[in-house]
């Protein structure tokens, strides 16, 4: 397995995303059912202030027209039977299908308000099987992989090649939704954990290689194998000269090739990555700040508190002491 997996899988692991499914319903069309941003998403299902609550639509059967909040003037993104979009972005929006559609918060929905477009109990004429859920990930704020990502992810479930885990997460969660077999709660869960991870691998594997982005660089034979260095042990007292001797590089060549694939200077991602990797850290009461201050790689507890406050805008004792109170 080369470094590129490695990473990935890190920074995954760093999201610590979990799944949850809040729809899995027939409608006949017209309907429409309006969806918040992120952060009242993450309100009205009690997540905890520091979690993303990522919305997405899985479409089975039909489609569905999704539109962002505001953009009411322009063509709706269609998502067919078979395809899914994921909100990244957090913005409010609106799915729906049919012309004139009567409209239905889902804040109503989840109460157990009526359904009026709902279809009845063993109807199989429905225009539409969808299911509808959310993505909780941690601490996004600095993690290399969300930045990458899109505002809105629109993948496909197919048997392409890239997509191929992705369609086959897709019919497991179908299968136990079917079949409700005990345990199904925990299955569906730990499987929408899998969607995730496989939606984002499509989306890598659909990018160009010459793009910009995170998830690119890690096939760069210099970038990614210097990335993986980092990640191993962002603890290493690094500089542009160490990276560039790792990757057998100039350090001008190194630093020029990081910043034209990355966008940014190899150590402002170093430290950008260690206050990552500090923010795990400061959730445990069980170190103090210096403690966690020389784990990640500073010589000094100044050191740290003035990077700290340089990215999160906040020294580190109070941002950990909201985590724990929240």
């Amino acid at each position: 397995m080369d470094s590129s997996f490695d990473i990935l899988s890190d920074v995954l692991n760093s999201l610590h995303i979990c799944g949850s499914l809040l729809l899995h319903e027939s409608y006949t069309a017209p309907w429409a059912i309006t969806l918040p941003s992120a952060d009242r998403l993450g309100t009205l299902l009690k997540a905890a202030p520091s979690t993303r609550v990522v919305a997405f639509h899985l479409v089975k059967q039909g489609h569905i027209e999704f539109r962002v909040e505001g953009a009411s003037s322009s063509a709706p993104l269609i998502v067919e039977a078979g395809e899914m979009v994921i909100c990244f972005g957090g913005t409010s929006h609106q799915i729906s299908q049919g012309r004139r559609p009567q409209q239905m918060p889902v804040e109503r929905v989840l109460a157990g308000h009526d359904i009026p477009f709902r279809c009845a109990m063993g109807d199989r004429s429905s225009s539409l099987v969808c299911l509808c859920g959310v993505f909780y990930l941690e601490d996004t704020a600095l993690n290399p992989l969300f930045s990458a990502l899109p505002p809105l992810l629109h993948a496909p479930i197919s048997q392409t090649k890239p997509s191929r885990n992705l369609v086959g997460v897709a019919d497991l969660i179908a299968q136990e939704l079917d079949q409700r077999a005990p345990g199904s709660n925990f299955m569906i869960e730990r499987l929408l954990e899998l969607l995730c991870a496989s939606a984002i691998r499509t989306y890598m594997d659909m990018l160009e290689p010459g793009q910009s982005n995170w998830l690119t660089s890690l096939r760069d034979p210099v970038v990614g194998k210097a990335l993986a260095l980092v990640h191993r042990n962002p603890s290493h007292s690094w500089s542009v000269t160490t990276l560039a001797q790792a990757v057998a590089l100039s350090p001008s060549r190194f630093s020029a090739r990081f910043r034209s694939t990355l966008g940014e200077s190899p150590m402002n991602y170093v430290s950008k990555w260690r206050i990552h990797v500090s923010c795990r850290l400061l959730r445990s009461p069980e170190q103090s700040i210096a403690e966690i201050a020389a784990q990640v790689g500073y010589e000094s507890l100044p050191a740290f508190a003035r990077a700290f406050k340089r990215h999160l805008r906040m020294p580190p004792g109070v941002w950990r002491s909201r985590q724990l109170k929240g």
